[in-house]
C-alpha cells in the first residue's frame, strides 16, 4: 500500500517530484530592522526611511511613492509633502511638481499619480517634508509610438529571511530596463519561527512581526521590514514597477474565499484578513489603484508601443474557487478514483480568474494591435503533468525516468513492470496552478486563438526557472511560458540534496512533455526583450544570497518567434 498523497502550494509540489514516492557586487549591505517608524518612539527627525518608488506607467503619467517617517515632534497629525519630478537627475529642469498631506490613517504612506508627461521619456522625482528629502528615483513612461524594442526585468518570491536580495542588486545595475515586473509573494505572511525561520537568524533577517500576519497593523510592519532593505530600495529607485499578488501577501494558497492555513476560529474571518493584505498592498505598492472600492480588482493592461501589449492579471484572488485536494480521491481502501478526479478537475463549473476578468481580458487582446500579447500573472499556465504511475506512487520520478531512457536505446531491456510505467497517462497534480483549473485554462487559449495572437505567458510562484510550450486539450501549439526562479525563496535543491541540479532539470524535462527548459536550484530573474520579430528571454542567476557579495551572469536564452507556426520554443542563435 502506497502513501497517501497530499500536494498543497508550491512546497508540496517541490517535494512530489523530489525523487521519492511522489512527486556583481551587491549595492548595500541590507538591515534587519523592522522598525516601523511611527512604531518605535519616533526617534529622531521626519525622514524617507523606506526609499522611493514608482509605478504602473502609462505614456503620459506615473505613480511616485514614498513614506514619511513621522519626526519625535509630529503628534501624529497630517504631514504635507512635496514632489517633484525633473528631466535630470540633479533635478534641475522640473516639469512637473505639487504637494500633498498624508497620516496614520494611510500608514504615512506617499502616491502620487503624476501626469502630463511625454511618453517614452526618462524622468527623475524626489520628495521633500520640512528640511527632509528622500532620494532620487528614475522612471520612464511607455512609449505611444512604435519602438525597436522593449525590455522587462521579472521577478516572484523574495522571501526576506531565507537570504539577501541580490537579484534586486543585480537587476538596478542594468541600466536599459524600461520597466520591471513583480508577479507577487513580494512578501510572505509567515510567522518569525515558520517558513525560513532558521535561515532567517543565521543571516540576521528575522521576520517581523514575530506572529503570523493577521491584522492591517501586521503587514503594515512586514511590508515596512522589506521596504528598509537597501537592495529592493535601490531596484525602485531605478525603474517603474508594474506588480500583481499571488498568496503570501495574504496567505498560502489563497483563493477567493479563504486559504490552505488560514483558520477561522482562530484567526477570525478570512474576508477580514484579505481586506487587510490588500489595503496595505495598496499603501505600499506603486499601483494605481483600478477601483478603490473593490481593493481586490488590479487586473490592468499596458501597451509599450506597437510591440507589447502587457495584462497584468489576478489569478489568485478576486475569482479562484477552492483548489481541489488529491487525497481527497482515496477512498478507504486507497485506491485512487481517477473518473470522479478528472470529473471534477475539467469541470467548466471551475474558475480560476472568473468571467469578468476573463471577459474584460477577451476585449483586451480583441482591441490590442500589439505585435505580442503578453500575460503578467502568477502560477504556471502550461501542463506539468506527471506520469500517473509517478503521481500514485507506483515508482520515483528518477527510476521513471530511467526506463524512459533505456526503452529509447534498448526497448527489450524494459521489464513489463517498466513498461506498465511507462505506458501511465499522465495525471495533474500541481493543482494550484493552471493544472487545477483545465477548462478555465481553455477558455483563455481559445480567446488567444480566435484572435490569432502571439502569446508569451510569464510566471512565477514555484522559486524555480522554467519555460514551455503551451499547448491546448487538442495538442494545438497556443504560445510559450517563461517562469521565472525566485529572488530569495529556495527551490527543489531542497529535495535532492547531494545530486547534480542538471541531472534534476534533465528528468523533470524528460518526465513532462511540453517542459523545454529547468533551472531549479539558483535564484535569479527574467531579463525579457520583445521586438517584432521576436521575444528573447534571458535566464540571469546569481550565484549566492547567503551572502552580500555575489556574481551574476545570464545562464540559459531562449526566444520565439512571431506569427502562426512559430510560437513555440527555441534556442537563441550565437551572437
Amino acid at each position: 500500500m502506497h502513501d497517501q498523497p497530499t500536494i498543497p502550494g508550491r512546497r508540496g509540489f517541490m517535494r512530489q517530484v523530489a525523487g521519492t514516492a511522489l512527486l556583481g557586487t551587491a549595492l548595500a549591505a541590507c538591515t534587519s530592522t523592522a522598525n516601523h517608524g511611527d512604531n518605535a518612539g519616533n526617534v529622531g527627525p521626519l525622514r524617507f526611511a523606506h526609499g522611493v518608488a514608482s509605478g504602473d506607467p502609462l505614456s503620459d503619467r506615473v505613480i511616485l511613492w514614498t513614506r514619511v517617517t513621522p519626526g519625535q515632534d509630529n503628534g501624529g497629525g497630517d504631514i504635507a509633502v512635496r514632489w517633484q519630478l525633473a528631466t535630470d537627475a540633479a533635478m534641475r529642469s522640473v516639469v512637473a511638481s505639487g504637494s500633498v498631506t498624508t497620516s496614520a490613517h494611510q500608514d504615512y504612506t506617499v502616491k502620487v499619480d503624476a501626469a502630463g508627461l511625454l511618453p517614452g521619456h526618462v524622468y527623475h522625482y524626489q520628495f521633500e517634508s520640512g528640511a527632509a528629502k528622500s532620494t532620487v528615483g528614475r522612471t520612464r513612461t511607455l512609449p505611444r509610438a512604435d519602438v525597436r524594442q522593449v525590455k522587462l526585468a521579472v521577478f516572484s518570491c523574495s522571501n526576506y529571511p531565507f537570504g539577501f536580495f541580490n537579484v534586486y542588486a543585480d537587476a538596478a545595475l542594468q541600466g536599459d530596463i524600461d520597466a520591471a515586473l513583480h508577479l507577487g509573494d513580494y512578501i510572505y505572511e509567515y510567522e518569525s519561527s515558520g517558513y525560513g525561520a532558521e535561515q532567517g537568524k543565521q543571516l540576521d533577517r528575522v521576520s517581523e512581526p514575530r506572529d503570523v500576519l493577521l491584522r492591517l497593523e501586521d503587514y503594515r510592519r512586514r511590508y515596512a521590514q522589506y521596504r528598509s532593505d537597501a537592495d529592493l530600495q535601490a531596484v525602485h529607485a531605478a525603474m517603474p514597477f508594474i506588480a500583481v499578488w499571488d498568496d503570501h501577501e495574504i496567505a498560502d494558497d489563497t483563493w477567493r474565499d479563504g486559504s490552505l492555513d488560514h483558520k477561522t476560529s482562530a484567526y477570525g474571518p478570512f474576508k477580514l484578513r484579505k481586506l487587510a493584505a490588500a489595503t496595505a498592498y495598496h499603501e505600499w505598492m506603486p499601483i494605481r489603484t483600478p477601483d478603490p472600492s473593490a481593493l481586490d480588482k488590479i487586473y490592468r493592461s499596458f501597451d509599450f508601443g506597437g510591440i507589447v501589449s502587457l495584462h497584468m492579471l489576478d489569478t489568485r484572488v478576486i475569482g479562484r474557487d477552492q483548489q481541489l485536494m488529491m487525497s481527497s480521491y482515496f477512498d478507504a481502501n486507497q485506491q485512487f478514483d481517477e473518473a470522479r478526479y478528472r470529473s471534477d478537475l475539467y469541470s467548466p463549473r471551475r474558475q480560476m480568474i472568473g468571467a469578468e476578468q476573463m471577459a474584460w481580458l477577451d476585449l483586451q487582446v480583441e482591441q490590442s494591435t500589439a505585435r505580442w500579447q503578453m500575460l503578467g500573472q502568477q502560477v504556471l499556465m502550461a501542463r506539468m503533468e506527471h506520469p500517473q504511475a509517478v503521481v500514485l506512487g507506483e515508482c520515483s520520478s528518477t527510476d521513471y525516468v530511467a526506463a524512459k531512457r533505456r526503452a529509447a536505446v534498448d526497448p527489450a531491456g524494459v521489464t513489463d513492470r517498466e513498461r506498465r510505467w511507462l505506458a501511465s497517462p499522465s495525471l495533474p497534480c500541481y493543482l494550484d496552478s493552471w493544472d487545477g483549473y483545465q477548462s478555465e485554462r481553455e477558455r483563455l487559449f481559445a480567446i488567444m486563438e480566435r484572435h490569432r495572437k502571439n502569446v508569451v505567458v510569464l510566471a512565477g510562484d514555484t522559486h524555480n526557472a522554467w519555460a514551455s510550450d503551451l499547448l491546448d486539450a487538442s495538442g494545438r501549439q497556443v504560445g510559450v511560458e517563461f517562469a521565472t526562479p525566485g529572488v530569495t525563496s529556495p527551490g527543489m535543491e531542497g529535495g535532492h540534496r547531494g545530486r547534480n541540479p542538471d541531472d534534476v532539470a534533465a528528468m523533470m524535462t524528460d518526465m513532462i512533455a511540453p517542459l523545454y527548459y529547468a533551472e531549479t536550484s539558483k535564484r535569479g530573474y527574467l531579463v525579457v526583450t520583445a521586438s517584432h520579430e521576436q521575444v528573447r528571454c534571458d535566464f540571469r542567476f546569481v550565484d549566492t544570497v547567503q551572502k552580500h557579495e555575489y556574481t551574476a551572469a545570464v545562464e540559459r536564452s531562449l526566444r520565439t518567434l512571431a506569427g502562426p507556426g512559430n510560437r513555440k520554443l527555441e534556442e537563441c542563435p550565437a551572437v
